[in-house]
């Protein structure tokens, strides 16, 4: 796995704007990294 794509945070049921930062700052990372290409399908080649 890339670095960068594995991220924890430690969030309080109560902290519910620390939750949406994290997530939305996560996503944003997560975007700007791209298609992880371990992890994408690829078509068998034809003859």
């Amino acid at each position: 796995m890339e670095p960068g794509r594995l991220q924890f945070s430690w969030i309080s049921s109560a902290e519910a704007t620390k939750f949406v930062d994290v997530v939305r700052s996560v996503t944003d990372a997560i975007r700007a990294l791209g298609p992880n290409p371990h992890f994408v399908k690829r078509l068998p080649k034809v003859a």
